[in-house]
């Protein structure tokens, strides 16, 4: 009986959060090995603060392990150096590409932190645009990119875009069209590409309709829809704790002009595209429910 009660009460103990201190003390030291080049003051060429990384890693680092509870699997495929990740996207708020960086930083040896290319219109958001950049994000140029991948640092990008983000209920785990510019940047920076399959951020916002008039409007790029907001107010913009599975799939290297036809370039993207679907598949057949 004795024995049956410790199991039990081990069992919850293990499910409770470590305490905040012992969280931000992990986020500190493996800040300290980041290979990223800071300036004398602290600062990268492009605005990342590894001082304002760390606290919005404190609440990356409370989703990733406690909310989303996420498994990671074939993080030692990131190599060292320059590299392109490139990944399904969805879930109306790209807390996918958060939890691919916390992965990246809380799994990877040594920790990495992965350089998001945000949409144009995210620099026009006050306050967020500032945080984007703290963070270690930039506008998704192509200058930016090739500036950030010829000095070693490890890029992510998702080539479904909006369209991608802002896909139906229906919809979900259907890869849509990706863009070539990806493609075209790891040949001209000669890159290597990870492909990433991600489980569980298609359902963290089921949405189901798309208003694109009121979207136009506001200026935005989509406004969805889901089962819970606006119906619940802020409460409905919570996402839903699905259990997230990270795959990170062996490098792909490709060979060729940057400058190539676009149907010359399509047919390397769509080799990519295949290997995440064929990924998703393989991660999708694993999972027993959308919570475990």
């Amino acid at each position: 009986m004795l024995d049956a009660v410790s199991s039990l009460s081990r069992a919850l103990t293990d499910g409770l959060p470590r305490s905040i201190a012992a969280i931000q003390a992990e986020i500190d030291e493996r800040m300290r090995r980041i290979p990223t080049k800071l300036n004398s003051y602290g600062y990268d060429q492009w605005g990342f603060h590894p001082e304002t990384a760390k606290r919005a890693l404190l609440v990356t680092a409370l989703m990733y392990h406690y909310w989303f509870r996420a498994e990671t699997h074939g993080i030692e495929n990131v190599p060292p150096g320059r590299v392109l990740l490139i990944g399904n996207h969805a879930g109306q708020v790209a807390l996918d590409a958060a939890m691919i960086g916390a992965a990246c930083f809380f799994e990877a040896e040594p920790p990495r932190v992965v350089r998001g290319m945000g949409e144009y219109w995210l620099p026009t958001v006050p306050w967020v645009n500032e945080i984007m950049v703290r963070t270690g994000s930039v506008v998704g140029t192509r200058k930016n990119a090739v500036e950030l991948l010829r000095n070693e640092e490890a890029v992510i990008a998702f080539p479904e875009g909006i369209r991608g983000m802002n896909k139906l209920v229906w919809e979900r785990y259907q890869l849509q069209e990706f863009g070539h510019g990806f493609m075209r940047l790891a040949l001209e920076t000669d890159t290597p590409i990870v492909p990433i399959a991600v489980v569980g951020s298609e359902e963290q916002a089921i949405a189901i309709a798309n208003v694109k008039p009121l979207a136009r409007l506001l200026r935005m790029p989509a406004f969805p829809v889901t089962l819970t907001w606006p119906w619940l107010g802020v409460l409905g913009m919570l996402p839903l704790p699905v259990k997230y599975r990270i795959f990170f799939g062996e490098p792909m290297r490709f060979e060729g002009n940057p400058s190539d036809e676009d149907e010359v370039i399509g047919e390397k993207v769509e080799e990519v595209k295949e290997r995440i679907a064929t990924m998703l598949a393989s991660g999708l057949a694993q999972r027993r429910s959308l919570f475990w």
